[in-house]
């Protein structure tokens, strides 16, 4: 019997799982929707259907995909599973449709699929197919009836009902009765096609001949093979009770809440019994109703009254259908059917569930980003069930629904990790009762982190003041730039930008520590060569490709005191230890006559200095004078003027040393040695150079032919001189006229450019008053200073502009006049003296 019971079941599951695979081709048709059909009671890892085919989705693709199940309802989870290799839906646990559905006349699992990468879900509905492997049960194991002697034939006793948790065929119960010649078995429909057997009373009994029966009640259900239950029936035969209970209704239906308290009162019914005594008392009790319902419901046996025992619950059973009995103390009974309808109450509140989050999301993610995957259920009815969702504002995500209550995050906006590194979504959740019950969730979703923010630096540009002979290697300042961004995008590291200083290369005088950003002094700078450094320093972060900028670095020399002052004029005497340092010896020879009135100008003491600022401002003073009251220094001119009218008993050879010092700290100084001839004319001066430079025991007459044959080579040059000076100048005069003859491009060149013998003699006249000669050898350059306008000549010009050397003209022009007279004069005052000093019985002089 087991054995054609098994291979029964195995006919029943290949029927089924055919149609089931034809329903899994053609599922794609559906919306998002894949349908199975098994039966139940299938073994652990039985195939359900191939899951990734009817998805689309081939077998080298699932490991990336990763194809999963999930579902709101973890109890259901448990039933199915899938093959990450093949992609195959099996059975992972043992399917029994009476347990997981019940009385249902449908049983299915719903649950979703969800792939991966992109993210997708699907829904997958298996039905859950009916096996007849429950046999018709009846609760008792014997009936009992009390038949009296008087009831007539064709009375009817409606015996217990078999209950069979199969459902459709399986469950269709017939009933058969033993044969007996006194009784048969008749069938009444009920309101819910279920049917009642009922015992027929074909002959009268005589309790005298037979006071009990013994008869057999089999139920059999409509399976292939069919199952079936018995239980045993006692008919006791009683003495005469002629009337039985009669029930004012039939039927009996109520309305009642779910969750009402226990003893509430749902109904009350009433039967009534026209006998005396015992046999018109009625006691009230429950008919053939299965154990759930008696442990739900209560009947008052003396009232009627039908109270609630348990807790109702409208989403385990809305309705509920039994019957109840009424039967007299003469043991005669009357039946009706009680419905009680369940009507449903906002007792459940939604229930949120988080099936997939896609966290850290990048902040560059297009609007409309998936991020999150919720499915959000109320177990209520009607509008106690629906739900309304929504996010907390504030937050860059929206809500997409789509059926069957599930819901997509996804972004609303772009996201910036810079501004929110982390969001916590909160997802709330209504339904639609009076009051409505709320749920929420919250999601953790971090932002991922892209190189979209470029180092800034903490200010626009930079700028540090640095002493010049700095120690190589001094740190001059530090730059810093922040980056926005987070981890290795934010990582920044500095470096200079390609440039040169003098010709030089940028890298060769400052360098930058890539990590801190510290900008280093690699040489000492020196004021007088490099005054200002400008250079641009770059912060680039660690990202791919990686974003930078750049910032300009000003660096200041700031000059020190590291220059004595240098003394242009009076040149230096060529004696020993000329020019050995700061204190070095200078000389000169100036004439003063001595009808020079006070303030006088005898000579000018010409001195610059390469420092700068309050480091160049020169003073000078008179420190040591043959007469010291007969001659006085300007501080600030360095100008040598007569202080009172010479005297007769001053000495005609005045020799005067003049300090120059600077204003630095500590100060630098040089000095001057100046020799002033008190004489009227230039032949008492050229005697006093002459007694003085004549050595001792040498005739005078031998030095004057000496003098005059110097006064005659240098006639001799200077009448070369300007024959060359005429020859240029008409050589010039024709260039013009043939130049004007074409375009008269040197029409109106003005008279005063051309300087004839009187000039000559006009400079000459001015030069030893007004004129002082300053010269600075190492540049070889002339400057032309009159009068006293300015207290000092100014230090040489920056490296970086260089002065027009000697002879140089910026605009091209032809060497003008004033050129040549100057260079007659130098031969006049300069030449003569240094021919004479040069003459072999001249001995030592000083010009």
């Amino acid at each position: 019997m087991a054995g054609r019971q098994r291979q029964s079941r195995r006919r029943a599951a290949g029927r089924v799982l055919l149609p089931a695979l034809l329903l899994g081709l053609c599922c794609r048709a559906a919306a998002e929707r894949i349908r199975y059909a098994i039966p139940e009671e299938l073994g652990r890892g039985s195939l359900v259907g191939p899951l990734a085919r009817d998805l689309g989705l081939s077998p080298a693709e699932l490991p990336a995909r990763k194809l999963r199940v999930a579902t709101a309802a973890e109890r259901q989870l448990k039933y199915f599973s899938v093959s990450a290799e093949s992609g195959e839906l099996y059975v992972s646990e043992r399917l029994d449709r009476e347990e997981m559905c019940g009385e249902a006349a449908s049983c299915s699992v719903s649950f979703e699929a969800l792939v991966q990468n992109p993210l997708n879900v699907f829904h997958v509905e298996v039905a859950i197919q009916d096996v007849n492997d429950n046999s018709p049960v009846f609760s008792k194991t014997a009936l009992d009836l009390e038949i009296g002697e008087w009831i007539p034939p064709g009375a009817r006793f409606p015996l217990e009902m078999a209950e069979d948790p199969d459902v459709g065929s399986n469950s269709l119960l017939t009933y058969e009765l033993t044969s007996h010649p006194s009784f048969t078995l008749a069938m009444i429909e009920g309101p819910d096609g279920s049917k009642q057997p009922e015992l027929v009373l074909e002959s009268a009994l005589d309790r005298e001949k037979q006071s009990s029966f013994q008869l057999v009640l089999t139920a059999v259900d409509g399976g292939d093979p069919a199952r079936s239950g018995t239980v045993q029936v006692r008919v006791n035969v009683t003495d005469a009770n002629d009337n039985a209970p009669v029930f004012g209704q039939s039927v009996y239906e109520a309305r009642v809440r779910e969750n009402v308290p226990a003893g509430s009162l749902v109904l009350r019914v009433r039967a009534t019994d026209v006998d005396a005594g015992s046999n018109g008392r009625v006691s009230y009790s429950f008919g053939n109703v299965p154990d759930g319902v008696r442990a739900l419901f209560s009947v008052d046996g003396d009232s009627g009254e039908v109270r609630t025992a348990g807790p109702l619950d409208f989403e385990e059973k809305s309705k509920y259908s039994f019957g109840l009995e009424a039967r007299d103390g003469g043991g005669l009974s009357a039946h009706c059917d009680v419905q009680i309808d369940i009507t449903d109450e906002n007792d459940n509140a939604p229930e949120i569930t988080v099936l997939s989050v896609s966290s850290p999301v990048a902040e560059d993610a297009p609007v409309g980003t998936v991020v999150a995957l919720l499915n959000v259920i109320d177990r209520d009815s009607g509008e106690n069930g629906q739900v309304r969702c929504s996010l907390d504002g504030g937050v860059p995500f929206r809500l997409r629904s789509s059926q069957g209550g599930y819901y997509r995050v996804v972004t609303s906006r772009e996201l910036d990790r810079e501004e929110v590194a982390e969001y916590n979504v909160t997802v709330r959740a209504a339904d639609g009762g009076s009051p409505a019950l709320r749920s929420s969730a919250v999601l953790a979703l971090r932002v991922l982190d892209v190189n979209d923010n470029a180092p800034v630096f903490a200010e626009a540009r930079y700028s540090a003041r640095l002493p010049e002979n700095n120690a190589a290697g001094a740190l001059v300042l530090t730059v810093r730039a922040a980056d926005a961004d987070w981890g290795q995008n934010a990582r920044v590291r500095y470096r200079l930008s390609e440039g040169r200083v003098r010709g030089a290369p940028l890298s060769s005088y400052v360098s930058v520590q890539a990590e801190t950003g510290a900008l280093y002094a690699l040489r000492s700078f020196d004021y007088e060569e490099v005054r200002e450094v400008g250079l641009w320093v770059r912060a680039e972060d660690g990202g791919a490709p990686a974003l930078s900028s750049n910032v300009s670095v000003r660096l200041v020399i700031v000059d020190e005191n590291d220059n004595a002052p240098q003394v242009l004029y009076p040149p230096p005497a060529p004696g020993p230890g000329a020019g050995a340092g700061a204190g070095a010896g200078w000389a000169g020879v100036e004439l003063a006559p001595r009808s020079a009135e006070p303030g006088a100008l005898v000579a000018k003491v010409v001195a610059v200095d390469a420092d700068a600022g309050q480091n160049a401002w020169l003073s000078y003073e008179l420190a040591k004078a043959t007469e010291p009251g007969l001659f006085r220094v300007g501080l600030h001119s360095g100008e040598v003027r007569t202080a009172r009218f010479p005297l007769a008993r001053d000495a005609a050879r005045q020799s005067l040393v003049v300090v120059v010092k600077d204003h630095g700290r500590p100060a630098l100084s040089a000095t001057a040695t100046l020799t002033v001839v008190l004489a009227e004319s230039v032949a008492e001066l050229l005697s006093e150079l002459g007694s003085a430079a004549a050595a001792p025991g040498e005739p005078a007459g031998s030095l004057t032919r000496w003098l005059v044959v110097a006064v005659a080579a240098v006639s001799c040059l200077f009448l070369a001189f300007l024959l060359l000076l005429l020859a240029l100048r008409l050589r010039r005069w024709r260039r013009s006229q043939l130049l004007a003859a074409g375009s008269g491009a040197l029409r109106g060149v003005p008279a005063s450019h051309f300087v004839g013998i009187d000039g000559v003699r006009a400079f000459l006249r001015s030069y030893s008053h007004e004129v002082s000669l300053t010269a600075d050898s190492r540049k070889s350059q002339l400057r032309l200073s009159g009068g006293s306008c300015c207290d000092t000549l100014p230090a040489r010009p920056p490296p970086d502009e260089p002065a027009p050397l000697l002879g140089e003209d910026p605009a091209a022009a032809p060497v003008r006049t004033e050129y040549y007279v100057f260079f007659i004069t130098v031969l006049v005052r300069k030449v003569i003296p240094l021919f004479l000093c040069s003459l072999p019985a001249s001995g030592q002089c000083y010009l």
